[in-house]
């Protein structure tokens, strides 16, 4: 990297996964000479961060856990807000920034001492936060703990529910945590059954890193997002959904994110796909979009819009 800024934030990046990088492994993955890369670590070192330095044939190099957070000089309560904010926008509260929110979060954690970590803990031990489209909520620990594992190229182990069967544990080299259908998914290799899966994450107990590190794998097509898509198209849900609606197909695509397909249609209209296994959440969302809409399939999404347009009038008659 010729850029000193850009290699300093990919070294602060990479040193953020909190664990032990070799240092020759480090100044490869910069593509820089030992010599640049001890220079670098300086640098960092007179920002505030704390870089443990082992020397020697095996040294290397590890961000102190749980040190202040330079140079964003965030107070206590500000530090506290912005894992707050973070955990509501991981679980969908603004539509399009989960992974974001997750990403950050991660990092945000491992800087926090952990007098503050405890109250954020308690915080989320007594609050009940909504999740935007009726989502499940998420332990935001387990979310950053396999957040982490990507980031490092951990493997990681945990329990898993299939939709059928028993609990059991697991064994995955973590590729990439990916939001969609209002649910998150991690995509990894599985280790036991030599294939890519994906696990969703509210199905995950108990994640945890081995320690054991791996060279990331090529994931079929490149893409988790369009990997995930085409992976849940062939799971049969229960409702087949279309509407034609009177909406410009972009203005729906960010109102929905990866909760649903958009096709233009015409310049001012669109048609909303989605394939779920209730009918709740695209009601929801014909509603809040209030724009005119026609519903070609199925006959049970008709029926339970007129039957939550009818609750709405006679409330608002009886108001």
């Amino acid at each position: 990297m010729a850029n000193t800024s850009a290699r300093m934030l990919r070294l602060l990046s990479l040193l953020q996964t909190h664990r032990y990088w070799p240092g020759s492994e480090l100044a490869d993955r910069l593509e820089v000479s030992p010599r640049t890369l001890r220079r670098d670590v300086d640098r960092l070192r007179d920002l505030g961060y704390p870089v443990d330095a082992a020397r020697g044939v095996a040294g290397g190099y590890q961000l102190q856990a749980g040190a202040a957070m330079p140079p964003l000089l965030l107070d206590d309560e500000e530090a506290v807000a912005i894992a707050v904010g973070l955990r509501s926008g991981a679980a969908g509260a603004v539509a399009g920034f989960e992974e974001t929110s997750v990403r950050a979060l991660a990092k945000v954690i491992q800087l926090l001492p952990p007098r503050l970590r405890r109250r954020i803990d308690a915080l989320q031990a007594v609050t009940a936060p909504g999740v935007f489209g009726g989502g499940p909520v998420l332990d935001a620990i387990s979310l950053t703990t396999i957040a982490m594992a990507c980031r490092g190229e951990e493997r990681l182990r945990f329990d898993y529910t299939p939709r059928a069967g028993e609990p059991m544990l697991r064994h995955v080299e973590p590729h990439r945590l990916v939001s969609l259908g209002r649910r998150w998914y991690l995509v990894a290799w599985d280790l036991d059954r030599g294939d890519w899966r994906s696990f969703r994450v509210d199905r995950l107990t108990s994640p945890a890193p081995t320690g054991a590190r791996f060279r990331p794998r090529e994931l079929p097509g490149g893409d988790p997002v369009t990997w995930m898509r085409s992976r849940m198209a062939s799971i049969p849900n229960k409702y087949d959904v279309s509407v034609l609606i009177e909406t410009p197909a972009e203005a729906v695509r960010s109102f929905l994110g990866h909760w649903g397909n958009v096709e233009e249609v015409t310049a001012t209209s669109c048609r909303i796909r989605m394939n779920v296994d209730d009918l709740g959440w695209p009601t929801m969302v014909l509603g809040l979009l209030a724009s005119p809409f026609v519903i070609e399939s199925p006959v049970e999404l008709r029926e339970r819009v007129r039957t939550a347009g009818e609750t709405l009038m006679r409330a608002a008659e009886a108001s």
